[in-house]
């Protein structure tokens, strides 16, 4: 895999390990372009992202590591955010990065990921918490502050899938959504490392989005080194089957497409 984009540090409060140990591991896997993009600090869930006194620490120590390893990999600086509308900052979202990532965690303040919250499920339409949440992906990448999407089908992390209508087919209106507004749609292998043992995004919406045109990168989402592309080749075997050659990298928040391998 030359291209990660989406790996954390233990500044956000749920990792583990150093930020050189996660270089290292990318070095070793072959990994060409090896992003930080943390948990960005906002005003809600502290618990589980950096704090905003954290972002000078977080952004000279990436910059830091970066003319380090200069001659081994490109190490690129972003903040993966969370679009929660009233939350978002703008010292988050002017920040001086290579990329932003959206992702949506939350449905209505439910961090629906969580294990602790998995058991409001039981309480809800399933029909109707997948419309709304790809409703919430699709205002997200209309808000045009991000430039990729990140695991875009995670709400199906613990297995609670709709009923009525495929996910590629509830996903569609934000892959068209994505290829409007020239952002890219994230591989990423950290479902295999959860109960639905599956990459985000599954093949069926994978499929639609390169008959769409969608740009794709790909993400580990580590937040352990030894993560660090622990499923390279899976995610490399999938995009590949569907049709990808070429992958998104960024850099100062402009997009450059480069072969996948």
């Amino acid at each position: 895999m030359t291209v990660d984009l989406h790996n954390h540090t233990k500044l956000c409060n749920h990792a583990t390990g150093e930020m050189r140990e996660y270089i290292e591991a990318a070095i070793a896997k072959g990994i060409k372009h090896f992003g930080f993009s943390d948990h960005a600090p906002m005003s809600f869930d502290p618990a589980y992202r950096m704090s905003f006194s954290d972002m000078s620490r977080y952004e000279s120590d990436v910059l830091e590591l970066k003319d380090h390893y200069r001659d081994q990999i490109e190490v690129l600086l972003a903040y993966e955010v969370d679009y929660l509308v009233g939350h978002m900052d703008p010292r988050v979202l002017s920040a001086d990065v290579d990329y932003l990532i959206g992702s949506v965690h939350f449905l209505d303040g439910w961090g629906f990921d969580n294990p602790e919250f998995m058991g409001k499920y039981d309480s809800l339409d399933l029909d109707e918490l997948w419309e709304h949440y790809f409703a919430t992906i699709t205002a997200m990448v209309k808000s045009a502050h991000f430039d990729i999407v990140g695991h875009i089908d995670l709400l199906k992390l613990f297995k609670f899938l709709p009923k009525k209508h495929s996910l590629a087919d509830l996903a569609y209106d934000s892959l068209v959504a994505i290829k409007d507004s020239d952002m890219t749609l994230e591989v990423n292998m950290s479902g295999l490392r959860k109960p639905i043992g599956e990459i985000y995004p599954s093949k069926q919406i994978l499929e639609l989005a390169y008959s769409l045109g969608v740009d794709i990168t790909f993400g580990s989402d580590a937040h352990d080194p030894a993560q660090v592309g622990l499923y390279a080749k899976e995610v490399l075997d999938l995009a590949t089957s569907v049709g990808y050659k070429r992958c998104a990298l960024y850099k100062s928040r402009k997009k450059e497409l480069i072969p996948i391998s």
